[in-house]
């Protein structure tokens, strides 16, 4: 029998009997939340229409006048979107964004509100800002298009090493605009070193009909693994060879004395899914580090050991987020401090957990601060609560950090589906299940949105209506 439920004031149908449980919290109200609510909650209820011609119409050109000069105010909010499953699938605009992102304009076209948009994929920022724009029917700058790799920009120690690159594309053009000099593929390590690729059935028949031969890299010093590569048994074979030889392929394997001993690794995008057009979910770069860390702890008896996890729900990416937006804030002419950060994404696990992970860290910071006699300014950058992956680097050049409020909104255009919250929901919570990443906290209260909207467009109507903005 069908039911139905209600997200965001519109009732939706479903097969499932009426016990889905729709999320929504409580956010600690921002200055001008309470009047905004109730005004726009009393305009829900009937007004009897004897009752309009004793309205003070001098009352209303007043409070037009006020709307109108509080409209120009500038914001103390910054909106973070994901890209997938939120703006778009694929290269396709959802119907509902391009009408929602034009809520944050004004009457000639500028945006009044600093945005950005954090997505795990992995493109140039100028073909990302390109696509953007024109599926949305808004400009949008390449400097505000975070892609999983952009946080790389502050690993100045990684930077100066032979790095391994592994990724789909153009992934040297995209590591040598992060900073990256000295590099090279998983088809270069390949061709240099023929007999590591046997999986590959056709090299195995080149070098029984023709022979082969070497040509020696110099020793690898890091790997960087910026998404899936192509092909995916090859790319494991070799990476793990690289891991167990130090870095030297055609030497024998090493007996590493300590774990510490283990080749720098950073892995770009943890997302196990995500939403394109097929009906269901799609397998991420998550998943292949899924298959690396197995193979590894199955060959050699030990944990891969990450140097740096970037891209979200890392409090590193979420803390080049918030730069971002201060500096998209600072462009636009504002002169006050960003104090609240919007998130709309699609997956509890990555968009949600990432927001209230960096919540938890502004906690901490702030308490720091407060250890620190008022301090503003924190002698160093690394957090001991968190694991040295998740650390951000001590050298990193940063806008102060402003943020105190960070609220996460999760949509049902993407990897959510409510209608899937009371099967899937239950077991995850259980601890059957996790879809996050082995290195990030397994929580259920992690998960949890501010609020669930039902699209993009109830997301940006919430902010605003929250705000008490107008653009």
């Amino acid at each position: 029998m069908a039911a139905s439920f209600i997200v965001d004031d519109l009732v939706l149908q479903t097969a499932l009997p009426l016990r889905i449980p729709i999320l929504s919290f409580p956010l600690p109200p921002s200055p001008a939340a309470t009047s905004s609510t109730m005004s726009l909650t009393s305009h829900r209820h009937p007004v009897n229409e004897n009752q309009l011609s004793h309205v003070d119409h001098r009352h209303h050109r007043h409070h037009r006048d006020h709307l109108h000069h509080h409209s120009r105010l500038q914001p103390s909010f910054g909106i973070c979107f994901d890209v997938d499953g939120v703006l778009a699938r694929g290269p396709v605009a959802i119907p509902e964004a391009p009408r929602a992102m034009r809520k944050l304009l004004d009457e000639g076209g500028q945006l009044r509100v600093p945005i950005s948009f954090v997505t795990n994929s992995l493109n140039r920022p100028i073909d990302r800002a390109n696509q953007l724009s024109e599926i949305l029917g808004i400009h949008v700058a390449k400097e505000q298009v975070i892609q999983a790799p952009c946080p790389l920009s502050l690993f100045k120690g990684i930077q100066g090493r032979f790095c391994l690159v592994v990724g789909q594309g153009n992934v040297l053009e995209i590591a040598s605009d992060l900073g990256f000099r000295r590099m090279c593929t998983v088809e270069d390590v390949a061709a240099a070193y023929p007999l590591l690729d046997m999986v590959d059935h056709d090299n195995r028949r080149r070098i029984s009909n023709f022979g082969y031969e070497e040509k020696p890299l110099q020793r690898i010093e890091a790997i960087v693994l910026m998404g899936e590569p192509k092909r995916w048994e090859s790319a494991l074979q070799i990476i793990v060879d690289l891991l167990r030889t130090g870095g030297q392929p055609g030497e024998e394997a090493e007996e590493m004395t300590s774990p510490a001993d283990q080749l720098p690794v950073i892995a770009c995008n943890m997302d196990l899914q995500f939403k394109d057009r097929a009906k269901i979910p799609r397998f991420g770069h998550g998943a292949f580090l899924i298959c690396l860390e197995a193979l590894y702890k199955k060959v050699t008896g030990e944990d891969l050991r990450y140097t740096a996890l970037v891209g979200k729900p890392s409090e590193i990416t979420f803390r080049f987020a918030e730069d971002i937006l201060t500096k998209e804030s600072r462009r636009m002419g504002y002169t006050g401090p960003v104090k609240t950060m919007y998130l709309v994404g699609d997956t509890p696990e990555v968009d949600i957990a990432g927001c209230n992970l960096y919540q938890k860290y502004i906690d901490r910071l702030r308490q720091r601060r407060h250890d620190e006699n008022g301090s503003s300014e924190i002698p160093s950058k690394s957090d001991n609560s968190l694991p040295g992956c998740r650390n951000i680097p001590e050298d990193a050049t940063f806008h102060p950090q402003t943020v105190d409020r960070v609220v996460p909104l999760l949509v049902c255009t993407g990897v959510y589906r409510p209608e899937q919250e009371q099967d899937n929901g239950k077991e995850e919570h259980d601890g059957k299940y996790h879809h996050g990443h082995r290195d990030f906290p397994k929580s259920a209260e992690l998960d949890k949105p501010a609020k669930v909207c039902l699209d993009v467009e109830g997301a940006i109507d919430y902010i605003l209506e929250i705000e008490n903005f107008c653009c």
